[in-house]
């Protein structure tokens, strides 16, 4: 019976017993072997009291009790005729028609008394009986018998009486006065019906069983002497036992009989499956067979009103995908679904794990997929507008620089100082051309070069001013002491100044390069929301915030200085007209970085930094 509720899928029972030797230790049975399959849970465990007052209210409180566990819709069944009888009609006076699912025992097996008048509530119920066979012979000698050729049988006096309906006045009947006598003259087959009993084969096997024990044992402890020796009538009920035990032979059917460890004999049987609307021919339905495994034809199974779909009864459903089962105390076959939520996905029935760092959960949770790598593309609105305004300001650029070099030797170019005017104009191009480094995919190469070009390009532009700047301060300083011009004034000074400011630099870049060899990293942090759907890495170069800012910082200290000699030499004469512009360029220089360096840092995504 605990392979036929396992082959159906069910893993929700009740168990419903007649108080009683026969019920309760067919009950414990069930329980113990579905205990020890470990996937079936028993949702309750009711008896049959067999000293009822009041018959329907015990059944009806029964069927009452098994509704409480909703769920639990099938029903196994160790009951008697009568008993099974009243449940049923129970559950019809429930209006409980198709909810339960009854798997009886041997006691209902293919009867018809106890599903007549309730064919409805009984469809689908699914029985057994042990595998039978009719012996041949039995049923002539059987129904030769009269009460004057067996005396001998003192229960058979009461049989005629039940089987004829009619009462003995001979010795060994009761001795009442009814409307109808025997006649002795009756006949087994011809006055009654009859119908060779399925336990026959089971009674002549069981006789010759006891037999073929004795035999043997007279065998064993008697060889030497002629009938019953004395060793054998001292043998005892647990020597006789062993012999029974040992036995092996052929019985009435042609089927082997024998005994295992436990005393059992092999089990042998067919299970049936009540089809009341099964509209060819309505009643029990062979399905299977059991013996020593089960083998069910799911085929020729049929469910109220005809429906071919095996019912459930499960505590609970399946969990879905991603979910995973959170099992309710003492009882294996219930659960809650909890999703795996996060970056959690479904590791089995039980329990969630956590992806990988650079994984996150797939649609349905059941695995991991890795996370998208994006970078700042060019068809970007980040990309485009810088893009945009730089190659404004190269062209610009360029621009300016075929002017100076066409005019080279005019005395404007001349007086602007165009040693430093080409410095200057080289880094202002240097700090255009940085834009497309930094929208460029990172590699090993890019990176290089983002780390040469991103502090360059300023430190040559603020070098050039810077030298400008102190050139026009000292010489106006010294003029103010003495007619003796400065040194390192020259074209030529003035670019080994420059020079030496920006090797610093150069210097501090490759410094960088030792310690901390470019190259480009996937970043899964700054991107990692929530909700992993919108979960991004990043790739860039590996370079930190603190890194960007330490680069630029030398950049920074010469555009302070250069700040503060345009502040000190902003009352020079009208002749020396580059201080005031260079004054006003590094004030507003100055006000630029002081808003880059906070939204540059509060600036969440990656790819825009």
């Amino acid at each position: 019976m605990v392979d036929i509720v396992r082959a159906l899928g069910w893993n929700y029972v009740s168990t419903l017993a007649s108080e009683g030797s026969y019920g309760e230790k067919g009950m414990e049975s069930f329980i113990q072997i579905s205990r020890e399959s470990g996937d079936l849970c028993i949702a309750q465990s009711l008896k049959i009291p067999q000293d009822r007052k009041n018959k329907t209210y015990e059944f009806d409180k029964i069927i009452k009790l098994l509704l409480d566990t909703p769920r639990a819709r099938a029903i196994i069944v160790f009951a008697y005729d009568e008993d099974i009888k009243q449940i049923l009609a129970a559950a019809k006076r429930a209006d409980q028609v198709g909810h339960f699912l009854w798997v009886a025992s041997d006691t209902w097996g293919s009867k018809m008394t106890p599903v007549i008048q309730q064919e409805d509530v009984a469809e689908g119920a699914i029985t057994i009986l042990p595998k039978r066979a009719t012996i041949e012979g039995f049923d002539a000698y059987f129904t030769s018998r009269t009460l004057e050729n067996n005396r001998r049988n003192v229960w058979f006096a009461e049989y005629w009486e039940e089987n004829f309906n009619c009462k003995l006045t001979i010795s060994g009947s009761k001795k009442e006065d009814t409307d109808r006598k025997c006649t002795g003259q009756e006949r087994i087959g011809k006055d009654s019906r009859y119908e060779q009993e399925g336990r026959v084969q089971f009674v002549i096997d069981a006789v010759y069983a006891m037999a073929h024990a004795l035999h043997q044992m007279n065998k064993d402890l008697c060889s030497d002497y002629s009938g019953v020796c004395p060793e054998m009538e001292h043998a005892g009920g647990k020597k006789l036992l062993r012999y029974i035990r040992s036995v092996n032979f052929n019985g009435s059917a042609g089927t082997p009989v024998m005994f295992n460890k436990n005393g059992d004999a092999p089990g042998r049987y067919d299970i049936f499956q009540y089809q009341a609307t099964n509209t060819s021919t309505p009643g029990y339905h062979l399905i299977g067979q059991w013996t020593d495994d089960l083998q069910l034809n799911m085929d020729e199974m049929q469910w109220g009103k005809g429906v071919k779909k095996i019912p459930s009864s499960v505590c609970s459903l399946p969990c879905k995908a991603g979910e995973r089962k959170r099992i309710m105390k003492g009882m294996s076959c219930c659960w809650q679904c909890e999703l795996c939520d996060g970056y959690q996905y479904q590791f089995d029935e039980v329990s969630c794990k956590l992806c990988s760092y650079n994984q996150r959960p797939n649609e349905n949770r059941t695995g991991c997929s890795p996370i998208p790598i994006v970078k700042l593309e060019w068809h970007s609105p980040w990309a485009v507008i810088p893009v945009f305004l730089a190659m404004l300001g190269i062209i610009a650029t360029i621009f300016v620089m075929a002017t100076f070099i066409r005019y080279n030797d005019t005395p404007i170019v001349r007086a602007s100082g165009r040693e430093l005017s080409y410095v200057l104009l080289t880094g202002i191009f240097l700090c255009y051309i940085i834009t497309f480094l930094m929208i460029a995919k990172p590699d090993a190469a890019v990176c290089s070069f983002r780390r040469i070009f991103l502090g360059l390009g300023m430190c040559i532009s603020y070098a050039a001013l810077l030298t400008k700047t102190n050139r026009i301060y000292r010489i106006f300083e010294q003029g103010k002491k003495s007619v003796t011009a400065p040194r390192l004034i020259s074209p030529t000074s003035q670019l080994a100044i420059t020079s030496s400011l920006i090797s610093v630099q150069l210097l501090g870049v490759f410094i960088w390069f030792a310690v901390d060899p470019p190259n480009s990293i996937i970043d899964y942090d700054e991107h990692k929301s929530m909700e992993p759907d919108q979960a991004r890495g990043v790739l860039k170069c590996d370079i930190t915030d603190l890194q960007i800012i330490c680069s630029l910082g030398y950049s920074i200290l010469l555009m302070v200085t250069c700040t503060v000699y345009a502040i000190k030499t902003r009352g020079v004469p009208e002749n020396f007209n580059e201080a005031k512009p260079i004054g006003f360029t590094m004030y507003t220089t100055c006000i630029v970085w002081l808003a880059f360096i906070p939204i540059f840092f509060c600036t969440s995504q990656a790819a825009e930094k």
